[in-house]
């Protein structure tokens, strides 16, 4: 059997009826790229497994016994891969047809080219705006949590985090894409270690592009295809969704502001003197103290 030049990861956690549509529009497309699906279960009690073997038979199935997060249950693909490139997926995804042929076709023409997403549509027909960021930097992790991206939503100096003053059709180099739709090559993945492992949920997909740049890699938003991205479903978002009690429902709030801790302590602190750090470091325990807050509320 000829190998497939693409392995596409889909992580999955209680998203069983999502899951399937994902896998549905990816049988269904007539992209001339050869590709498999691995899907990871981080350990669902929804059926998504039986499912998964039972309509997807050329699907494999890799099953955890527990949530072990984001970056642990991609990771878990790492000894199964064998092709040259590689495409990390959310369930909460629909596929388009030609979105891999002309992916891929965009990154093998610059070898410098290290990951790249395609354009990720919500289902109101707008932009994901996290389908393209700047690294949260000081300055960047300011103007978006003031607001003033929002105000300033076309600033070259105010909207850099989603990269405001850039056209959504235009094809560019971005510091970060997300995990919903992230292709890269398997050689690049080895080098850099995979997933960090640090993170629970958030913050793997930007630390892994830190890792893919340090290298001289450039990462691309490439907006000529696109696919449709239900947002917020894998992530529990909605406390209905998958979330089982508060101290779940508190962890993936939480996660957001944890991954920010500690991309910056691993990244950044040292690039910054001990007043802007001290800035910092309060700001993410202000924002932990009313993410905290709002859950209680919530369950009250």
């Amino acid at each position: 059997m000829k190998k497939k030049e693409l392995t596409i990861v889909i992580l999955n956690y209680n998203t069983k009826e999502v899951l399937k549509d994902c896998l549905e529009s990816l049988t269904a497309i007539h992209d001339k790229t050869g590709f498999e699906i691995i899907v990871v279960d981080n350990g669902s009690s929804d059926g998504s497994v039986a499912m998964v073997k039972s309509y997807y038979p050329n699907v494999r199935c890799l099953k955890n016994r527990s949530n072990l997060g984001f970056a642990r249950g991609n990771n878990a693909a790492k000894k199964y891969v064998k092709s040259k490139y590689v495409l990390f997926l959310n369930t909460d995804t629909i596929f388009k047809d030609k979105v891999l042929d002309k992916s891929l076709e965009y990154m093998k023409k610059d070898e410098k080219i290290g990951a790249l997403t395609c354009k990720l549509v919500l289902l109101n027909g707008e932009l994901d705006k996290d389908t393209r960021r700047s690294f949260p930097t000081p300055w960047v992790a300011f103007t978006h949590f003031s607001g003033l991206d929002k105000l300033f939503p076309k600033s070259r100096l105010f909207a850099r985090y989603w990269y405001g003053y850039l056209s959504p059709e235009e094809i560019h180099k971005v510091d970060a894409i997300q995990g919903a739709f992230f292709l890269t090559k398997k050689n690049i993945l080895d080098k850099v270690g995979w997933f960090s492992e640090d993170y629970f949920l958030d913050g793997e997909d930007i630390d892994l592009c830190w890792k893919i740049k340090e290298l001289g890699y450039k990462l691309v938003y490439f907006p000529k295809v696109s696919i449709i991205h239900l947002k917020g479903v894998t992530k529990g978002k909605n406390k209905s969704t998958n979330i089982k009690n508060k101290s779940e429902r508190l962890k993936y709030v939480l996660a957001g502001v944890n991954a920010m801790e500690i991309f910056y302590k691993k990244y950044l602190e040292k690039n910054y003197n001990i007043v802007v750090n001290i800035f910092v470091f309060a700001g993410i325990k202000i924002l932990k103290s009313f993410r905290y807050l709002k859950v209680q509320l919530e369950y009250l």
